[in-house]
């Protein structure tokens, strides 16, 4: 049985997202969500191979975009291509602008387990050499694939210093800053989630 199949993840029902108030696509309004999909009382860790096949729960994922800007005031992001040996079948060779992943038991010791868990993706991914600042920027929800109908993003937009910022895993390929302008010129060969973000963020 693989890991993937055993881990276990984080999950809401999705009935308490669409009581939140349900979109297609992109929504700013994060306040009128986390707090509720957030809360403890609200949150469970299910097998992650189950969930995968049951869109009556969704499956958090924090998705952190990160943006420099150079001295001519050129917007760059942190882009990536998936590799073939990736967790999410369905997502492998298709490029990214997120990074993040599953929320799992390992992370709900912690009073905060979507942060510590975060953390821990972003760890696991990639290397940060630069400073930074964070900012919660909205909320992805994609239910016209198979992959966005059991899973919910959470978008963090991170401004860095220095565009230093390198892969720490062998999934992560081709990694790199390009320009704002061609990664719009390119949005087919990204995921869907990916496309989402640079239209609603950048477009």
């Amino acid at each position: 049985m693989s890991a993937v199949s055993t881990e276990q993840v984080m999950v809401v029902k999705t009935q308490l997202f669409h009581d939140c108030g349900y979109f297609q696509g992109f929504c700013s309004d994060t306040d009128k969500y986390l707090e509720t999909l957030l809360d403890s009382a609200n949150t469970q860790y299910l097998p992650r191979g189950d969930m995968e096949e049951d869109p009556s729960f969704k499956q958090l994922i924090p998705y952190c975009i990160f943006r420099f800007v150079d001295e001519a005031g050129e917007t760059q992001v942190f882009q990536y291509t998936r590799g073939k040996g990736g967790g999410e079948t369905r997502l492998r060779a298709k490029k990214s602008v997120g990074i993040g992943g599953h929320i799992s038991t390992l992370d709900a010791h912690d009073e905060s387990p979507y942060e510590l868990g975060m953390q821990r993706e972003l760890e696991e991914e990639i290397v940060i050499d630069t400073e930074f600042t964070q900012t919660l920027v909205g909320l992805i929800n994609d239910d016209e694939n198979e992959v966005g109908k059991v899973h919910l993003g959470i978008v963090h937009l991170f401004e860095v210093q220095k565009p230093q910022i390198s892969a720490n895993e062998a999934e992560i390929s081709d990694a790199g800053f390009l320009p704002v302008s061609e990664l719009m010129a390119d949005l087919d060969s990204y995921e869907t989630w990916s496309k989402i973000c640079l239209e609603s963020l950048f477009g």
